[in-house]
């Protein structure tokens, strides 16, 4: 490391001047070191140490697995895929206000003013000085002052300039690492924003998959009160047993639980999508969500990009984030390794001197002076060779993180994938259950009501039919969720491909054209 630093100003007082620097170089000899020190400079500055980032090679796959993946390209604002503008306004208000987002927007400011920093100090330095001061000094000390000079004034006023020629590369490593840590935070909020955006998109299928529960719980409830009624009529009327009315009874209040737990739900999920978006404490507890498309209704993207596994390390932002901090660790070597080398220093002063302010500018006020130290550790206990074995150990960290984010990458995507595929046939399988069951329990009504069966075959069918349909509404935010994975596990979305239609299997058809039900189901696939 090699300072030149110059200082243009004025020291002056009554009776004796003060220097600043050490003792001038002769004229003659000015010229000769500044070029020696030039010529240094130049054959030193490319220097440096420590290792050069390049990206671990790992044992990619070639191809997804088949049947996981089909065309189509990556793209931003995948969420306008399911074709919901309710959906829209959530993700908008989450990215606009979304505290998390918001701490790691200042952190990427952050990292851009450290990487200014490091940048700055490679740079020269000006700086403006300035100080006055009057001082009484002591007759019995050295010094020959008597009453009449003992009082000193002291002025001062110049500019400093300073420069530091980075001969081992330690400011340019520096450089390097604030660099790729600004890139790592930029790949953090990236994360954020990415795990943000799917978060949000499944609160709100939890919560219109709440609702749509919900609803089926409603109606179930109303359809078994009023069963209950009818069978305490015929119960008191003797025209049928107690059983079958303490049955009644028993089943309305099992929906009534269920109602009671769903409104649960959706009231919590409101809530979250309230501080996912930023919402105030005030709008959190009374505040509404605008409701979209049902949850049987939303279109779902029938395909996943068939693209190459390795676009995954361009395309996840955390990859990206884990290896800007390897490329930052691998850099603060060079850093730590620069301290073994000498700092080689160059001061000098330009300026005016003089005990008498009147003729402070005049040429004999003039002065100059500058010399040269060189300075290198002999011995340090250990000092540098520790903080070479950290920032080595860091790095090794680092590189095992950026492996293990690599891992959990292709792991998610691959399990992702796969759930889309077979979310799909749950779907179809319990549209098809539905139907089914809804002409099971047409069939034992007109069993009972004729004699030929018990209530039991009722209850059964009806337990059957409200399980599945509270069952086949999860499926359905199961089916849209495992999209929303797809799209957080590739680090986006994708283009080329038009959303699917709402699928007509999807809504349960009347228990009289339940054959039907399975033509559109096998026209999906």
């Amino acid at each position: 490391m090699i300072s030149m630093t110059g200082l243009t100003g004025f020291t002056c007082g009554k009776g004796r001047c003060q220097t600043h620097l050490a003792a001038p170089v002769p004229a003659k000899r000015r010229l000769p070191l500044v070029l020696a020190t030039a010529m240094l400079a130049t054959m030193l500055a490319g220097c440096s140490f420590g290792p050069d980032h390049a990206r671990p090679a790992m044992d990619l796959p070639d191809a997804w697995r088949a049947g996981t993946a089909d065309t189509g390209t990556v793209q931003d604002g995948w969420w306008k895929g399911f074709g919901d503008p309710a959906l829209d306004a959530p993700v908008t208000a989450a990215l606009d206000h979304n505290r998390d987002l918001a701490k790691a927007i200042a952190n990427v400011d952050e990292a851009r003013a450290q990487l200014g920093l490091a940048r700055a100090n490679q740079m020269p330095r000006v700086d403006a000085q300035g100080a006055s001061q009057r001082q009484r000094y002591s007759l019995d000390s050295f010094n020959s002052f008597d009453e009449s000079t003992r009082v000193q004034d002291l002025h001062n006023a110049g500019g400093t300039l300073s420069y530091e020629v980075d001969l081992w590369g330690r400011y340019r490593r520096a450089s390097e690492a604030a660099r790729a840590s600004l890139l790592s935070t930029m790949a953090a909020r990236d994360t954020v924003r990415l795990a943000l955006t799917a978060q949000v998109a499944r609160t709100y299928f939890d919560l219109r998959a709440y609702d749509q529960q919900l609803q089926v719980a409603r109606d179930t409830l109303a359809s078994r009160e009023s069963t209950q009624e009818l069978r305490k009529v015929r119960f008191e009327l003797g025209l049928t047993s107690e059983l079958d009315y303490r049955q009644a009874i028993a089943e309305a209040a099992a929906a009534r639980s269920t109602v009671h737990t769903l409104q649960y739900n959706v009231s919590a999920s409101e809530a979250a999508l309230g501080v996912l978006t930023g919402k105030s404490p005030r709008d959190i507890v009374t505040g509404t969500v605008e409701r979209g498309l049902a949850v049987d209704a939303v279109p779902v993207p029938p395909s996943v990009p068939a693209g190459l596994p390795s676009a995954l390390l361009e395309r996840r932002p955390d990859i990206v984030q884990a290896e800007q901090q390897l490329a930052a660790a691998s850099a603060n070597i060079g850093v730590a390794k620069a301290a073994y080398f000498p700092s080689i220093s160059l001061t000098g002063l330009l300026g005016y001197e003089s005990s008498d302010l009147t003729r402070l500018f005049t040429g004999p006020a003039g002065t100059w002076r500058y010399a040269g130290s060189v300075s290198m550790p002999i011995f340090d206990f250990g000092r540098i060779k520790a903080g070479v074995e950290a920032a080595e150990a860091r790095q090794r960290a680092a590189l095992a993180g950026y492996e293990k984010a690599v891992q959990d990458a292709f792991r998610e995507a691959q399990d992702a994938l796969v759930a889309n595929r077979k979310a799909r046939g749950v779907v179809e399988a319990q549209t098809t259950q539905v139907a089914a069951l809804r002409r099971s329990l047409h069939l034992a009504r007109l069993r009972y009501d004729n004699g030929y069966s018990s209530y039991l075959e009722v209850l059964d069918a009806e337990r059957s039919l409200f399980d599945v349909e509270i069952s086949l509404a999860s499926a359905q935010r199961d089916q849209l969720v495992a999209v929303v994975e797809v799209y957080r596990a590739l680090g986006g979305g994708w283009a080329g491909i038009a959303p699917q239609p709402p699928n007509a299997a999807d809504t349960p058809a009347a228990p009289e054209a339940a054959p039907q039900a399975e033509k559109p189901v096998a026209a999906a696939q």
